[in-house]
């Protein structure tokens, strides 16, 4: 093995995982068994360091980058059939790719065979320029949209290029549809309210052999939807829910009308009623830079992890 791809390894052992504490010999002989869900970015679109910011949050990290801070993605891998699939294609894939294969037991390139997306704001499908011509020259990779998002794709360069030279295959989806990917694995989309500028807005119930996982990294309120979080979490093993920001003092700048989305302290209050095994299933995602979750040691995080929930870390695994 190589030495750099070595010290990748060791990087993602150092993450948590709540599913399977991984060791370096599990990882690299064994590595994943069964069908899984791996988290490989938990960062909201402009990740982190963020362009134009001069807060503490991002000062030292122009100088000192830290490889965790990627931008939201789900890697899916099933063994027994060979396949890998990405949730998002954030502008972090290149290492988003080699990370997901870095898991994999059988012999696989860095293309997976799908890629499926939420909705058109930068950091959910402006990575789908590295499959083209100027870098991977990649051939035919589904890329798994709903009606409105496919369009925008098939009518803007230069996505539409990727399209015309058969660097990606765009295969419409219906909200609310399963599209089985293996034998093993199943995956629907469902509508959500979010600034629907380009595309319709989606969040995906991912069903394996033995869980199921809600992953709604992008939401305007919880009560502009036409679905009860509350039933929708009920229904499943693990729910990646919106947590770009923990409160409004993040954006005491900007009018939040413009970005909306449920604060952190909003959901936990929601969600304060639920019992403990249902509170213990919601991992928050999606994280702004200025979020006080990227921070394990801070009094948010203690408050959300005393509170009986979660926060998603790159590198997480959960088997399916």
């Amino acid at each position: 093995m190589k030495f750099n791809s070595y010290l990748f390894l060791i990087f993602l052992l150092s993450c948590h995982s709540p599913e399977k504490k991984l060791t370096e010999t599990s990882l690299i002989s064994q590595k994943v068994q069964s069908p899984s869900l791996i988290i490989l970015g938990t960062m909201q679109d402009g990740g982190s360091p963020h362009a134009g910011c001069e807060k503490k949050c991002c000062k030292d990290l122009f100088e000192h980058p830290d490889i965790a801070r990627q931008v939201i993605s789900l890697g899916i891998l099933d063994p027994q059939n060979k396949q890998t699939y990405l949730i998002e294609a954030s502008p972090n894939l290149p290492q988003q790719l080699r990370a997901l294969r870095a898991y994999s037991q059988f012999k696989t390139s860095d293309a997976p065979h799908g890629i499926f997306i939420t909705h058109a704001h930068i950091g959910h499908y402006s990575g789908l320029m590295y499959l083209g011509k100027e870098v991977m020259n990649a051939s035919n990779i589904p890329v798994y949209v709903l009606p409105r998002m496919k369009n925008f794709l098939e009518s803007n360069g230069p996505w539409s290029q990727l399209a015309k030279l058969n660097n990606i295959f765009l295969v419409e989806m219906q909200s609310d549809l399963a599209v089985p990917l293996t034998p093993s694995l199943k995956i629907t989309a469902i509508r959500v309210p979010h600034r629907d500028e380009f595309s319709e807005t989606v969040g995906f119930v991912i069903e394996g052999p033995n869980k199921k996982v809600l992953f709604i990294p992008d939401i305007d309120k919880w009560d502009k939807w036409d679905k009860q979080i509350f039933e929708e979490i009920q229904k499943v093993d693990y729910a990646f829910i919106d947590g770009t920001f923990y409160d409004g003092k993040e954006i005491n700048n900007r009018d939040i009308a413009e970005i909306p989305h449920p604060f952190v302290i909003e959901s936990m209050e929601l969600f304060k009623s639920l019992e403990t095994a249902q509170k213990q299933k919601i991992y928050f995602i999606h994280f702004n830079h200025t979020n006080p979750l990227l921070d394990a040691s801070s009094e948010e995080s203690k408050t959300v992890k005393e509170r009986g929930f979660n926060i998603a870390q790159r590198g997480q695994l959960f088997a399916l």
